[in-house]
């Protein structure tokens, strides 16, 4: 239940403020969904009454990944290698069960060559929050076309629109195995906070596809 007298002081139910979920301040270019997708983590996280040091982190490589240090400062966080954040996470949460797993992953470090990974941490069905930011473009690298950009789409770095058909990464989850599978908008922010705090509470293996523009 809500204490109504800590919520009247802007806090939680175990007396933090939104500000003490924060990270390091953004670097990602203006009008960027991963921001958005960031401030709604640490909404949820606050808003659930979750101490940060109870929560970690994980991201592999590319624009998504470095979001990971825009939210929840005080949690730890690993940021590993190209697609390997999967195994990472699997790691971690079998040598500490009592710890909340969020992981950051692109739609290239997921769909391309991170999706062995993808696809096998299904088989175990842990209490993990997957989040795939996915803008169809490599951002980090001037836009060229990721595995989940839609047929015929043009970008600023394609000589001809895109000739290949889209991976459907909620295709893939349901086809896996995921126990928790949802898709949301970064910009419609309701939703999306909504969506997060449902996958943390879901006791098992959870993915959110966040649809976001590249605004660069």
């Amino acid at each position: 239940m809500d204490n109504p007298k800590l919520k009247q002081a802007g806090k939680n139910n175990i007396g933090l403020t939104r500000d003490d979920y924060l990270g390091q301040p953004t670097t990602l270019c203006r009008g960027c969904g991963h921001t958005s997708i960031a401030n709604m983590i640490i909404s949820a996280c606050f808003e659930l009454s979750i101490q940060p040091e109870k929560i970690v982190k994980f991201s592999g490589i590319g624009c998504s990944s470095k979001s990971a240090a825009y939210f929840l400062g005080r949690s730890f966080g690993f940021n590993g290698l190209h697609g390997r954040m999967p195994p990472l996470a699997e790691g971690a949460l079998f040598a500490d069960k009592s710890l909340i797993g969020i992981g950051i992953s692109g739609d290239g470090d997921t769909a391309n060559i991170g999706l062995s990974h993808f696809k096998h941490l299904s088989r175990r069905n842990l209490p993990f929050v997957y989040i795939v930011e996915n803008n169809g473009v490599y951002g980090l690298t001037k836009g060229q076309a990721s595995p989940t950009l839609k047929l015929g789409t043009q970008t600023k770095s394609l000589p001809n629109p895109n000739i290949n058909e889209a991976v459907n990464p909620i295709s893939l989850a349901i086809t896996a195995g995921y126990t928790f599978v949802a898709r949301s908008y970064a910009f419609d922010v309701m939703h999306l906070k909504e969506m997060i705090k449902q996958g943390i509470r879901h006791k098992g293996l959870a993915l959110i596809e966040c649809l976001q523009p590249c605004p660069t």
